[in-house]
């Protein structure tokens, strides 16, 4: 069964906003915030559980992009968690600095 029309997007800027935020947004929040989690624990661990929650989340992140109504706005959300993450690695680095 088709999707009814009145509940798809209709504008082209708002459709390509919240695919590029899926895609690209979805996947710097969740690399940012695995990279955050490994400057303050054991990094080893971290990255090697990435492979697998990394991709559950970034899918995750997907699906909240899409079910938005405003693209613009997922945008901002997805930028400011990237930003606020990385500040957590800046700070994570600078007072646990990885010495191998």
């Amino acid at each position: 069964m088709p999707a009814n029309p009145k509940y798809l997007t209709q504008s082209k800027w708002q459709r390509f906003a919240k695919i590029t935020a899926a895609i690209l947004g979805g996947y710097l929040v969740s690399v940012s915030f695995h990279l955050a989690l490994a400057s303050w624990f054991n990094h080893v661990n971290v990255i090697i559980t990435m492979a697998f929650s990394g991709f559950i989340l970034w899918v995750a992140l997907m699906i909240v992009a899409f079910l938005a109504k405003n693209g613009w706005k997922i945008w901002g959300i997805y930028l400011l968690l990237t930003l606020i993450f990385c500040g957590i690695i800046y700070l994570g680095q600078t007072y646990n600095p990885i010495t191998r």
